[in-house]
């Protein structure tokens, strides 16, 4: 059973949806403000937080951010009636691992949750961990060094790279990265994809030359460069 919080201010929705979870066997907690949210996310541990950015009292990408600083590992699903993408944007960026834009059903939005609740390993990984150059990725421990200098990720960046090391040197569609790092039934857009990789590549870069590079190849995906046969299983 997981322990979700629901930070929705309209009654019908945040009712619905914990309806839904709960018939899962989750426990769910519905607050109807940010405030309510970031003290209800002080209390017990989360496994992940539904967030709707339209709060009536502080804005849901400041609330994001709060969120991330103090729990690193918990999932943040954002909910939004905005139209504007530099939102959207702007709260990858700050913390949220995906995004729905309303209005969404709650079978949809429940599928999702259920989908990033099984990501608890990626399923792609057999081993503990890969050198590929002066990058190290250890699943074990979540935890990437480039050079032996400790390079922080949130949850779906360590995925993403997880993923992309796995086949160093080729060339990974845009569809499979969906499929691998966030639902195999993903049908909606791939800006939670070309957000994460963007802030993965800042963060690579941020330790020198020695990381690896993440190629786009426009039209089909990326690719992370490096010599394959610098690659090693552990």
């Amino acid at each position: 059973m997981a322990r979700l919080l629901v930070i929705e201010d309209d009654a019908e929705i945040g009712g619905a949806l914990q309806a839904a979870l709960e018939r899962h066997g989750h426990h769910v907690a519905v607050v109807a403000t940010g405030a309510a949210g970031l003290r209800a996310a002080a209390g017990d541990p989360l496994d992940l937080i539904v967030l709707d950015l339209g709060l009536p009292d502080l804005d849901g990408v400041e609330v994001c951010r709060r969120l991330r600083s103090t729990l690193p590992a918990v999932v943040i699903v954002m909910l939004t009636a905005r139209s504007r993408e530099m939102d959207v944007v702007v709260g990858l960026e700050v913390g949220a691992d995906d995004y729905l834009t309303k209005p969404v059903s709650s079978s949809e939005l429940v599928a999702r949750i259920q989908a990033h609740l099984r990501r608890t390993e990626p399923s792609h990984t057999s081993w503990r961990s890969r050198s590929l150059g002066a990058l190290v990725v250890d699943v074990a421990s979540r935890r990437v060094t480039v050079a032996g200098e400790e390079v922080p990720l949130r949850r779906k960046e360590f995925d993403l790279l997880t993923r992309l090391v796995a086949e160093p040197g080729v060339a990974v569609t845009r569809e499979t990265l969906m499929a691998d790092v966030w639902d195999e039934h993903w049908h909606g857009s791939t800006k939670t994809l070309d957000v994460h990789v963007a802030s993965l590549r800042r963060k690579l870069a941020s330790v020198g030359a020695d990381a690896p590079r993440i190629v786009t190849l426009r039209g089909h995906g990326y690719r992370l460069e490096a010599d394959p046969t610098a690659a090693r299983d552990q």
